[in-house]
């Protein structure tokens, strides 16, 4: 991967406002693969004090995000499908990994498990991106 683009993408992620909502952070980072992680804290939790899937959403979505575009060209999200598998305990730290499964020069497809610490599935997804081709632009000269 290009020593550039990775430090961009680090870089932007510590930066971004939405990340630091959440406490997403940006653990490893490949072309198409990314691995994201994220606390459950109390904050995050829905009517039933579970975590809400728009939390466990936002880590999935930020290891998609990160790995599509770690080809240093902008790729922007088309579709994103979840099935909530368990809620984590109140507490765990999350990690999502995604991994590309197919690329074209217009799209690419993404499969993304999220795990708690003791290695249960939360989570399981699959997105398809749009790669649009320019360049990030972030990306510093």
């Amino acid at each position: 991967m290009n020593d550039r683009v990775k430090e961009a993408l680090f870089r932007q992620v510590g930066r971004e406002p939405f990340a630091e909502k959440f406490g997403l952070k940006l653990v490893d980072l490949e072309e198409g693969y990314s691995k994201v992680t994220m606390t459950f804290t109390p904050d995050m939790e829905n009517l039933f004090g579970m975590a809400h899937g728009g939390a466990v959403f936002a880590l999935m979505d930020e290891a998609f995000q990160t790995a599509c575009n770690a080809y240093g060209t902008v790729a922007l999200a088309l579709n994103v499908n979840i099935t909530f598998i368990a809620s984590p305990a109140p507490g765990n730290q999350l990690t999502a990994v995604a991994k590309e499964y197919s690329r074209t020069s217009k799209t690419a497809n993404y499969d993304i498990k999220v795990k708690d610490e003791k290695g249960n599935l939360i989570a399981s997804g699959q997105a398809l991106a749009y790669r649009k081709g320019n360049p990030l632009p972030f990306l510093e000269p």
